[in-house]
C-alpha cells in the first residue's frame, strides 16, 4: 500500500508541468508556445520564457522527482520492483502529465532530481551528470535530440555496472526507455547525428 501511494505522489508531481505554470505566473505564455518541439521543459522556458521563467521551471522539476524518491527512502531500501516503480513514477508524470493531457516534456531535468532523491546514494546521479557532460562536452554528440539518447542509453548500461541496489537500476531502465520513447515521438527537427572531440573542435 505503502509503496502504490507513493507511485501515486510521484506520478500526480510529475504531472505539473512548472515550465507552463512559471509561465503563466510571469506572463510569459505567448514566448514558450513559441518553441519548435512544444517541450514544455527548463531548456525551452530560459530559452524563450527568460531567467526567472527557467530557474522556476528548473528547480520544480527537480523537487518534483526529489520529494517523493526522498521521502519514500527514508525508511530502509525496499525490494528491486517497489523501489524501481517510485523512481519512475515522476518522470512517467513528466512525460505523460494527467492534468494537461498527457502531452508533457522530456523528463531530463525531473530524472537527475529523482536520482538525487536517493541522498546519501549519489552514485546513480553522478553517473549521469558524467555522462551527459562527456557526451555534451568531451565526445560532443550533435543535435541535442542524439546527445540525449546516447547519454540515457549508455548510462543504463554504467548503472548496471555500478554497485548500487538493483532497484535502483531497475528504475533508471524504465526512466531511460521513457525518455527515449518521448524523443522518438518528439516533434524536434531530425537532424544527421554527428560525433566531435573536444579537441578537434
Amino acid at each position: 500500500m505503502r509503496t502504490a501511494l507513493y507511485v501515486l505522489f510521484g506520478y500526480l508531481s510529475g504531472s505539473v508541468l512548472y515550465a507552463r505554470v512559471s509561465a503563466r505566473l510571469l506572463r510569459r505564455e505567448e514566448a514558450l508556445s513559441r518553441a519548435e518541439d512544444q517541450n514544455p521543459g527548463a531548456f525551452n522556458a530560459f530559452a524563450l520564457g527568460g531567467f526567472w521563467c527557467g530557474v522556476m521551471t528548473l528547480l520544480g522539476d527537480l523537487a518534483k522527482g526529489f520529494l517523493p524518491v526522498f521521502f519514500y527512502c527514508r525508511r530502509p531500501f525496499p525490494p528491486a520492483w517497489p523501489l524501481a516503480l517510485v523512481l519512475a513514477a515522476p518522470v512517467v508524470g513528466h512525460v505523460l502529465p494527467v492534468f494537461f493531457h498527457f502531452h508533457g516534456g522530456k523528463g531530463i531535468a525531473t530524472s537527475f532530481g529523482v536520482l538525487m532523491g536517493l541522498f546519501p546514494e549519489l552514485r546513480p546521479v553522478m553517473a549521469l551528470a558524467a555522462v551527459f557532460i562527456l557526451f555534451a562536452a568531451v565526445i560532443r554528440v550533435t543535435p541535442n535530440f542524439a546527445c540525449t539518447i546516447v547519454t540515457y542509453l549508455v548510462t543504463t548500461a554504467v548503472m548496471w555496472l555500478l554497485p548500487v541496489l538493483p532497484g535502483m537500476r531497475m528504475g533508471f531502465t524504465i526512466i531511460a526507455a521513457v525518455i527515449c520513447m518521448r524523443l522518438h515521438v518528439s516533434r524536434e527537427a531530425r537532424v544527421k547525428a554527428r560525433v566531435k572531440w573536444l579537441w578537434t573542435l
